[in-house]
């Protein structure tokens, strides 16, 4: 059975893979999208669990499409 936080840990893996694609730290990825590094941090590791805004935003900053956060 998934859990929701199995569900936010996919989706903080996924978040990190593509930022490191792109060369960004997590500096950079949250001065683009004006949140705290702390809280990119978080949401990589699966800790925060990010609202489906924020999940667009990240997907338009990574140019990824969102559904790719969560395969």
């Amino acid at each position: 059975m998934i859990t929701y936080n199995d569900v936010y840990k996919t989706i903080g893996k996924n978040i990190k893979k593509y930022r490191n694609q792109l060369g960004l730290t997590q500096q950079q990825l949250a001065d683009k999208l004006g949140m705290s590094l702390n809280f990119i941090g978080k949401i990589e590791v699966g800790y925060d669990h990010p609202s489906l805004y924020t999940l667009v935003d990240i997907s338009n900053s990574l140019e990824v499409p969102l559904k790719n956060f969560f395969e």
